[in-house]
């Protein structure tokens, strides 16, 4: 970090941080508990001298602030490599779990789910799960009917995002997860879009499993977390020397563990702060952007109910992979879509579903606002914003 506001990508270049979504630039302040872990904490938490009892100290107080966050026991929260191992763990790991015991195989998920989970979802199908794949209204919402329809005798599992990750949906978990209860069907949330933003307490929602990621909090990457409510059943994935109950075998990343901790005690401490600024921030901003674009642009998704950082904007009439190129030539970093998706030329699968068409997604720009975003910054990415949307519409009616 050279500063409050921007992030140095080289010597001679700042870059205005709009991806949010896609990873957080880590907290100094975390940055120097990763590298004191990796100098003065290196033990083995498994190892029995003072050594290893000093890292499994650190552990262990990295589990308490990564649980805390969501009012969860530490001992029920399990360290994983990321929120894609934290989703495969938990969904190939209980359903694998139910068969065995008689309990159902069959999986209800939605359509605008992160590829970590539609992906795991393929993968039971061909090893004969049954799976259903719930649609979403225009708004980006799964309905409660749409999800009662669904549910039968075999139904062992049902995984529903907290926010989405491209259109910033905050999903209507209280009633979905009440639909699952009345059933006596698990549930599941991927709240690595949400976790540390906003509020999620395991005690008045009584989830039963949840994903979390360090790399989307200011933290480091290649850590996240699983909470594993208390009686809940997961068939382990790999196997080694028992770390995390058995559940989740291999030596910790101490480093990464320690770094998430600390990120998730500096939300705990910012959630309220940062959620008031960036809202803010991000109304004034589209607002900026259709004064820079003459009006001309369009909200994908819902305006209400929806992540304070995120916006998804639709310009007609202009190419967003141009747009996001342009912009990057200015120093400004935009996302087209998700960035574990990066590499496919396909339309966002989260646009589709919500009703755009090809062209309409191929038209749409995510910009994730954090910690970094000011007026100043914002600004001239609107500025900029509406220069290349102008001169991509002029060139697309020649």
């Amino acid at each position: 970090m050279t500063d409050d506001n921007t992030i140095s990508s080289s010597p001679q270049k700042q870059t205005i941080y709009l991806d949010h979504s896609a990873t957080t630039p880590v907290d100094p302040g975390v940055a120097d508990v990763v590298q004191q872990t990796m100098l003065e904490n290196w033990g083995n938490p498994s190892s029995k001298y003072q050594v290893g009892n000093a890292a499994k100290v650190v552990l262990q107080k990295a589990r308490e602030q990564v649980a805390g966050l969501i009012n969860a026991p530490a001992a029920d929260l399990f360290f994983t490599s990321g929120g894609t191992e934290a989703d495969n763990l938990a969904i190939i790991g209980t359903m694998h779990a139910a068969r065995s015991d008689g309990r159902g195989d069959h999986f209800i998920t939605d359509a605008i789910e992160h590829s970590a989970v539609l992906h795991a979802a393929e993968a039971l199908e061909r090893e004969g799960f049954r799976i259903t794949i719930l649609p979403v209204n225009e708004g980006g919402f799964v309905e409660a009917d749409s999800l009662r329809n669904a549910i039968t005798d075999d139904t062992a599992l049902i995984s529903i995002m907290q926010v989405n990750n491209e259109i910033g949906s905050i999903q209507p978990l209280d009633k979905l997860v009440a639909l699952a209860k009345e059933h006596d069907v698990l549930f599941h949330t991927d709240a690595v879009q949400g976790y540390g933003k906003i509020p999620l307490d395991v005690d008045t929602l009584p989830v039963d499993l949840v994903s979390m990621s360090s790399h989307k909090i200011y933290g480091p990457k290649g850590v996240g977390a699983l909470y594993v409510r208390d009686g809940v059943k997961i068939a382990a994935r790999q196997f080694g020397g028992g770390q995390e109950q058995g559940l989740r075998t291999g030596t910790e990343n101490m480093p990464g563990i320690a770094g998430f901790g600390a990120a998730a005690e500096l939300c705990a401490q910012k959630m309220v702060s940062d959620a008031e600024r960036i809202n803010a921030l991000r109304i004034q901003f589209m607002e900026w952007i259709g004064e820079e674009v003459g009006g001309d642009l369009i909200l994908n998704g819902s305006p209400e109910n929806r992540i304070y950082l995120n916006l998804n904007l639709r310009f007609p009439g202009v190419e967003a992979e141009s747009l996001l190129l342009a912009l990057d030539l200015d120093g400004i970093a935009v996302s087209t879509g998700s960035a574990c998706s990066s590499g496919s030329t396909k339309p966002s699968h989260v646009l589709s579903a919500i009703g755009l068409s090809d062209e309409e997604a191929h038209s749409s720009l995510r910009l994730t606002l954090g910690r970094s975003s000011d007026e100043e910054n914002l600004k001239y990415a609107a500025s900029c914003i509406g220069k290349h949307v102008k001169r991509l519409r002029e060139m697309a009616a020649w």
